[in-house]
């Protein structure tokens, strides 16, 4: 009985520690906001291909559509924040899956975060998509990995 007693005090007085602790005086998200981000017109995209384990890398100009496996993939906005701040680079999305034996359908729409992929992942049994970076203009052999021919998908 003694033991439940002090655990309880224990725990009461950690909470109210948290209560203690001073909150951040602003409501904006701490990973920016659109004050802070600016646009780029090409997003840089990685790709996954979960059955053969090919990966590659996507430069897509804002607006435009790019083709990985049976997906269409347009990004309609690439941010990044200037280098000064805390880095990231989110990107707004639309991806659809055309299979061969099957009707069209949209799979993503929504923003992807670099820093944190898992946070608004695309759920797609055989492809992977993310954003890497949002560049200012495409630049040739910039960003290709080892043994990767550019322009190959």
């Amino acid at each position: 009985m003694a033991a439940t007693v002090v655990a309880v005090t224990m725990i009461a007085g950690v909470q109210s520690a948290w209560a203690q602790t001073p909150q951040p005086e602003t409501d904006q998200p701490i990973v920016g906001n659109d004050e802070t981000m600016v646009d780029y017109p090409v997003a840089v995209l990685q790709t996954l291909d979960k059955v053969t384990g090919r990966i590659s890398t996507l430069r897509v100009p804002v607006g435009e559509s790019a083709g990985f496996g049976t997906l269409t993939i347009v990004p309609r906005a690439c941010r990044k924040r200037p280098p000064e701040e805390f880095p990231e680079s989110a990107g707004f999305l639309e991806i659809d899956d055309a299979p061969p034996a099957g009707q069209p359908r949209r799979v993503f729409t929504g923003w992807m975060f670099a820093s944190s992929p898992a946070v608004s992942a695309m759920e797609h049994p055989v492809f992977d998509v993310w954003v890497r970076d949002c560049i200012a203009a495409e630049a040739p052999g910039q960003d290709q990995p080892s043994g990767e021919a550019a322009g190959s998908n």
